[in-house]
């Protein structure tokens, strides 16, 4: 069931991203609802499977609604470019807290992909994370004992699950889940995309993403949304120079999943195998361009500049009420700020 689980929530990534990369020229890059999976999580044993699929393709209809109707690009413009690169900021600043913070629990692993990586960045900066991944791997092999001997390569048979409807389900994982899909993927995601110089609509994107949910979740595949943290690497530099060309990271991004979801078993053997420490190295060093460059953004502009900290600061509180995430309470708040501040500033 966890490969059947992988194999779909790949594959509605790997094609949503896919057919949205080539079709707008930028670089979107869809994934799974992580904090509807943390909501998923909460909920077990309570609420069955076939009920959660259920769950899934409801949320995955309210959403499409919600995006057809073009509300939801509304929203969007109207959020303030410093306002939403210290929202992204703060989103990825725990990561790299975390990939620093290892230093402690596994010093000799943490030292030794921080080298690889600022010797990486040094003379193959293009491929850094590649490289990065490999050598990582090597050392938590040799310094950890991990064991890859139960990664097995062959191509994952998905399971059909058929879906069961009540409106305990739908009260406790569909509509919350519409939230923070909202709320905490599609929203900063969609900002990122538009701070990064790339005037997307919503209406497509969510469109398309919601119908790749449909099929996807007789399989157990969550809602498939916008990416928020690897669109933050897809839409800068380091995926390509010229950002007309950098869609191509997007179209790559969703190969890679595809390969990913045929081979599901395997990845989850792998990343099973592995230190906790490992994983949470390579997401903090791989994301240390983007929090750079959204605290840059954050920053860069005086009329946002205190506004877009308060909203730096709030999102990476982890502040959460009322079941929404600190991205949107960070938003919230900060753009109430600038509003604030500058209607001041104008007085």
């Amino acid at each position: 069931m966890m490969a059947s689980w992988v194999w779909a929530i790949s594959l509605g990534a790997a094609v949503s991203g896919i057919v949205l990369s080539i079709w707008l020229r930028a670089p979107i890059v869809t994934a799974w609802s992580a904090p509807g999976t943390a909501l998923l999580v909460a909920l077990f044993p309570d609420l069955s499977l076939h009920e959660a699929v259920g769950a899934y393709i409801t949320a995955a209809v309210i959403i499409f609604l919600i995006g057809i109707s073009g509300t939801f690009d509304v929203l969007v413009r109207a959020i303030p470019k410093g306002v939403a690169a210290g929202m992204m900021a703060g989103i990825l600043f725990q990561f790299g807290v975390d990939a620093f913070a290892s230093l402690e629990t596994s010093p000799a692993l943490a030292a030794g992909m921080l080298v690889a990586y600022v010797v990486f960045r040094r003379l193959a900066p293009k491929y850094t994370l590649i490289l990065l991944l490999t050598v990582g791997v090597g050392l938590a092999v040799v310094l950890q004992d991990a064991s890859l001997d139960g990664v097995h390569w062959h191509l994952t048979v998905p399971r059909f699950i058929e879906p069961e409807w009540n409106l305990a389900s739908t009260l406790s994982l569909a509509i919350p889940l519409v939230l923070v899909s909202l709320t905490g993927q599609f929203l900063p995601g969609m900002a990122i995309l538009r701070g990064a110089g790339y005037q997307v609509r919503a209406k497509p994107v969510i469109g398309i993403t919601s119908l790749m949910s449909l099929p996807m979740a007789f399989f157990g595949g969550i809602t498939t949304v916008v990416a928020a943290i690897t669109a933050a690497m897809c839409t800068g530099e380091d995926a390509h120079e010229d950002p007309r060309r950098r869609y191509i990271a997007g179209v790559f991004n969703g190969v890679f999943y595809l390969v990913g979801g045929l081979f599901a078993g395997a990845i989850v053997g792998l990343f099973a195998s592995l230190p906790a420490a490992f994983v949470v190295l390579l997401a903090g060093l791989a994301l240390l361009g983007a929090i750079a460059n959204n605290l840059f953004a954050a920053l860069e502009d005086p009329s946002h500049r205190e506004a877009s900290l308060i909203t730096f600061i709030v999102t990476a509180s982890g502040l959460s009420l009322f079941g929404l995430s600190s991205a949107f309470w960070g938003v919230v708040i900060g753009f109430g700020c600038y509003l604030i501040l500058n209607r001041r500033g104008k007085a």
